[in-house]
This record gives C-alpha cells, sequence and structure tokens, in this order.
C-alpha cells in the first residue's frame, strides 16, 4: 500500500514532469535538442551535486558502485533522455507525452516476460485502460504522426529504455546513496550529451530570448534538480507497476498545460482518456478491499 508521504510525492512529480513536456517543445524554438539536453542536465547536476554535498553525503562512487552508476544511467538517464527529447523535437508535446508513457505498460510486460512476476487482474485492467486512453489521444492525430514516424519510434525507443531503467533500480543492490547515484548518472549523461551534440548539431549561438532563459531555468532545477531524486526513491522503495502506472497523468498535465505554454489546444480525445487515465492510477494506487478487510 502506498504511503501517504509517497502519495505526495506521486502528484509533485506528476505536476514537474507534466509541465516539463512544453516547457522542453517550448525550449526547442531556440535552442536545438541533445544541447538543450546537455544544458539543463549540466546545470541540474551542478545544483543537486553542490546541495547534497552541503548536507555532508556520501558523494564519490567507490569501487563496484561505479558499475551500478553506469550500467542503470544507460537506462535510465542515457537512454531514455537522449531519445525522448528527439522525439519531443518531431511531434507535438502532448503526443509525445502520451507517446512516451506507454513506459507502464512495458514496464508490467517486461517484469511479466522476462523477471517472472505476476499480472495481476487490476493490473491488466490499467494496463488496457492506458492504451484506451492512448489510443484516444492519438487518434486525432493520426494523419500528422504518419508523417513523423520517426518520433513515433524515438518515444517507443525511449518508453522501453526507462521500462528497463525502472526495473532495473527495483532489482539493484546499492551501497551507495540514491541521490548519489542519481547525481553521478546525470554527470556521466551529460558529458555523453555534450560529445553527441557537438558532433551532430550546430554549435547554438546562447543568444535566447526572456521566455527561453525561464524555460532552461524550468528545466535545469525543477525537471533535473528536484523531479529526478525524487523519482530514483520511489523506483526503489515502490512495486515497478504501481510506480510506473502511478506517473500516468503526467501526459495528462502536459497536454492541458501546453494549451497555455505553447498553443496545443485539447480535443475530445483528451478529455475522455482523462477518464481512463485515471482510472488507470486508481487500479494501481488505491488498495483492494482484501487489503482494506485486513488491515
Amino acid at each position: 500500500m502506498i504511503s501517504r508521504k509517497q502519495l505526495v510525492t506521486l502528484v509533485a512529480l506528476t505536476l514537474m514532469w507534466g509541465i516539463n513536456w512544453p516547457m522542453m517543445k517550448f525550449s526547442l524554438r531556440e535552442l536545438s535538442p541533445l544541447y538543450f539536453r546537455a544544458l539543463t542536465m549540466t546545470c541540474g547536476a551542478i545544483f543537486l551535486y553542490s546541495f547534497y554535498r552541503a548536507r555532508g553525503l556520501r558523494m564519490l562512487p567507490q569501487g563496484a558502485e561505479w558499475r551500478s552508476v553506469v550500467t542503470l544511467g544507460i537506462p535510465n538517464m542515457l537512454g531514455w533522455h537522449t531519445v525522448s527529447i528527439l522525439g519531443v523535437k518531431e511531434l507535438a508535446s502532448g503526443r509525445a507525452a502520451i507517446l512516451g508513457f506507454t513506459m507502464p505498460i512495458w514496464t508490467v510486460l517486461l517484469g511479466a516476460l522476462f523477471l517472472g512476476q505476476r499480472l495481476t487482474q487490476r493490473t491488466v485492467v490499467a494496463v488496457i485502460a492506458v492504451a484506451v486512453a492512448i489510443g484516444l489521444l492519438t487518434s486525432s492525430e493520426f494523419t500528422a504522426l504518419t508523417g513523423r514516424p520517426l518520433g513515433i519510434v524515438w518515444m517507443e525507443i525511449a518508453a522501453i529504455s526507462w521500462a528497463i531503467g525502472t526495473l532495473m533500480m527495483r532489482r539493484a543492490h546499492l551501497t551507495l546513496p540514491v541521490e548519489t547515484l542519481t547525481i553521478w548518472m546525470m554527470i556521466l549523461t551529460s558529458v555523453c550529451l555534450w560529445l553527441i551534440a557537438f558532433a551532430s548539431e550546430p554549435w547554438p549561438s546562447w543568444q535566447f530570448s526572456a521566455p527561453m532563459w525561464a524555460s532552461l531555468v524550468y528545466g535545469a532545477f525543477i525537471n533535473y534538480g528536484f523531479a529526478q531524486t525524487l523519482w530514483a526513491g520511489l523506483a526503489r522503495h515502490l512495486p515497478p507497476a504501481t510506480s510506473a502506472m502511478s506517473v500516468m497523468a503526467i501526459p495528462l498535465v502536459g497536454t492541458l498545460s501546453a494549451t497555455f505554454i505553447v498553443g496545443e489546444w485539447p480535443t475530445w480525445q483528451d478529455y475522455l482518456a482523462i477518464v481512463f487515465v485515471m482510472a488507470a492510477i486508481a487500479a494501481v494506487l488505491l488498495p483492494s478491499r482484501t487489503s482494506k478487510a485486513s488491515a
């Protein structure tokens, strides 16, 4: 059963990461995707490193701990954040969020296929509800999406990468603090992103508008400065299906907030999908009658 503290954390993550999708789309009007990721992740990592070091947290991995940083960082950070920003570049922010957050379905299915996890009836209902919601939200975009197949591919690869990372995080036996793990995954990913961006994208002018600077600050200090550490802690203490399905409200927040940030207006499919998304979250988060009776 999820605790009140975990529920509050999930709500905060939903808002921070949901709003971040249209904020990313807004930023890509003035900055190429990989340089955007490299800059915001680097600033977020520096902020977190300074903050936790001042609090006396052990900040340097030792010995085999570096292996955990690398192996967990590849799917959780490098894979998800690199590939997803390429998808955002190709698609509307709300639709990119929806496709990216097929991750919960992949998490449940991969866990069942390769880790022997049992598919409960409530989980199956949640997965079906999520699939219906995704179908509704993408149905009005099929014409546009078929013209941008690469964006769909990017987002699904990113979703699978995040699902794998979630399962690996849950099963990892860590001896270093989760905060330290998260920061070093961000640092190593940032280095990779700067190298990839330098090799594949033109060097930016770094002359941005005031709203663009605000968007960069949000990406660095909200999306990376706080949300990454919150998610790392949740992923280790919640069941994979719960931690994955619970954040399905993020594309909802992203789609609705995109109206005000980048002018993307929801359709009737968006509003109907809200019902199915909330049903999926309820199926995962609310305790069963059996649990209530035994409590």
